[in-house]
């Protein structure tokens, strides 16, 4: 005779309180980890530093009113942009990977805790550092370097859903690319990659239309791109928007582009997150 044991569903309620002490408990072990936090929350005020300095001569262009746009307010929006994908993406499947390898997460499978509980976790770590890591690029920016922050409410609107869908869908995607490191130790090879190349030609580094038209196309397949067109929307005159493809901001399709890729990493969440792996 064959016994089987099953948990018993917890209370909505009880899974939402749990989720919550878990994103109190993310948030302290994430800003107990200096190299993670180097590597994801400090990586992009480090970029917006060097580049500020590094290209302080440099001209950007002008806005219609004849200022001459700085390399800080250049970078700014791109920088914010990274930071989604750092925070959400790598940091997430890196972290997860690890999870999944030192026996945490089938540590946990063997608890009464919900797998929803454990996404409230790490999604509500994202949001929080997420937000802190932009209220401190921005600062620094203004601070700093004089950037002159929008004044319309309408541009801090736009910021607000673009950070929202992009946090989320960057942490979402993030859980659905942990079960692709084939252990903890090979986690930030096979992740770090992936973000570096999505970087570089997506616009964050490099000017987008200076990139041929078949990488800016095919840039144009993966959400990053979308992200810092958006955020560029916010920060940068009106008049720069002829650099983007279709000479607009085109927020339709940041919505639109990014709301396919917050669906597409809910249904491989849900094909592949375990909380052990399978040839394990």
């Amino acid at each position: 005779m064959t016994a089987t044991m099953t948990t018993p569903a917890l209370p909505a309620g009880r899974t939402i309180r749990l989720g919550l002490g878990r994103i109190r408990y993310e948030v302290k072990g994430y800003f107990r980890q200096g190299d993670t936090l180097f590597f994801t929350f400090l990586f992009p005020l480090v970029f917006l530093t060097i580049f500020s300095v590094a290209f302080s001569k440099v001209n950007f262009g002008k806005d219609a009113s004849g200022h001459a746009m700085t390399a800080a307010e250049y970078y700014l929006p791109a920088m914010l942009a990274a930071g989604l994908l750092l925070s959400g993406l790598q940091n997430l499947a890196i972290d997860i990977a690890g999870e999944k390898s030192d026996g945490t997460l089938k540590r946990l499978g063997g608890s009464p805790l919900p797998v929803f509980s454990y996404f409230i976790g790490k999604i509500g770590r994202v949001l929080v550092t997420g937000l802190a890591q932009a209220a401190l690029l921005i600062a620094v920016a203004a601070v700093a370097f004089g950037v002159k922050l929008p004044t319309d409410p309408a541009r801090w609107l736009t910021f607000a859903w673009v950070f929202l869908l992009g946090v989320s869908t960057c942490a979402i995607l993030g859980i659905a690319l942990s079960a692709l490191p084939r252990s903890g130790k090979s986690a930030t090879a096979v992740i770090i990659p992936v973000t570096l190349i999505l970087q570089f030609i997506s616009g964050v580094y490099l000017q987008f239309s200076l990139l041929p038209v078949w990488l800016q196309n095919f840039a144009g397949l993966f959400p990053l791109k979308w992200l810092a067109q958006g955020m560029r929307s916010v920060f940068l005159p009106d008049s720069f928007k002829v650099l983007e493809q279709g000479h607009e901001w085109n927020l339709t399709g940041v919505l639109i582009a990014t709301a396919i890729w917050l669906v597409v990493g809910l249904i491989l969440c849900r094909v592949t997150f375990r909380w052990i792996r399978k040839d394990s």
